[in-house]
């Protein structure tokens, strides 16, 4: 290759990395920040300012910091707190968030790696300080909504304070449970809870049992002893109309009514069929089986 080969090809090498070091395209998913010997000097595309597409910069001079312009999450390590009512959870939460000013972002933070450290520390420094102060019980079902509202408030007044430049969207926890350590024990104790409750119910229930029982038994002898006075007073009227009659009876024919006595006295005494008895053969008691009823 002659010299005016090479040298048409350095000026094009030099040309090219020129046009590579002026020109840089913005996505519109990306704000980007102008920086000039280490200064941030201006943002590209910045939220609420739509200016993504191909931009110029003072070659070898500025540099580009690109930042994702869409909402962010990060998840936070699990941590041990203890509740107000000293009992220890294990928590899980996350943070969604977006740059909402990348020159404080950039100046603050620098990169998205200290920032994810820095905000997964902000992050458990507020859960620890706003769930410090709530029972095991809120933090797990009672209270959680208003507990993540109040971490949430907390997270963005640190942030603000602490000019992250980034604006907090969502607060949220994952899991609150209890240590693997502690849940034996506390299974345990809710057993045995569970067991005095239902020692106690059944022990509830016996004690209706038996007073309904007697209750119920008492309605019984009542019941029987109205029926049997009921039953001795309709007999009585019975006895007293069946002596009337046989005392009618009687006084119309008095062979009749000593004869129907004797029947009476016979079925006494010799209905069961072994009776023995030791009486005087002329004896009037058995007279109507000498005579008959007519004489």
């Amino acid at each position: 290759m002659s010299r005016r080969n090479w040298a048409w090809a350095v000026v094009a090498l030099g040309l090219l990395i020129l046009v590579f070091n002026t020109f840089y395209v913005v996505d519109q998913r990306e704000q980007a920040i102008v920086v000039r010997f280490g200064e941030p000097v201006r943002v590209v595309n910045a939220p609420h300012r739509p200016e993504a597409g191909l931009h110029v910069k003072q070659p070898f001079v500025e540099d580009v910091v690109k930042f994702d312009r869409r909402n962010l999450g990060q998840e936070a390590d699990q941590e041990e707190i203890i509740a107000a009512d000293q009992q220890r959870l294990v928590v899980d939460a996350f943070i969604r968030y977006r740059i909402s000013d990348p020159l404080q972002y950039y100046r603050t933070l620098r990169d998205d790696r200290i920032a994810a450290d820095r905000i997964e520390r902000l992050l458990n420094s507020s859960l620890r300080q706003v769930l410090g102060s709530a029972s095991s019980s809120d933090i797990i079902s009672g209270k959680r909504d208003e507990l993540m509202r109040q971490a949430r408030a907390d997270v963005a007044k640190r942030a603000t304070d602490s000019r992250l430049g980034i604006q907090v969207i969502d607060l949220r926890i994952k899991r609150a449970d209890l240590p693997a350590a502690n849940q034996a024990a506390v299974y345990r104790r809710m057993q045995t809870s569970r067991q005095q409750q239902a020692a106690q119910i059944r022990a509830v229930g016996e004690q209706q049992k038996r007073e309904i029982l007697a209750a119920a038994d008492k309605e019984v002898a009542i019941t029987l002893a109205a029926a049997r006075e009921e039953a001795g007073v309709t007999r009585g009227q019975g006895d007293a109309q069946r002596t009337r009659i046989f005392a009618q009876a009687y006084g119309k024919d008095p062979s009749f009514a000593a004869f129907y006595r004797s029947m009476q006295a016979y079925d006494q005494a010799l209905a069961q069929g072994d009776t023995t008895l030791v009486l005087s053969p002329d004896s009037d008691f058995f007279k109507y089986f000498q005579r008959g009823p007519g004489r």
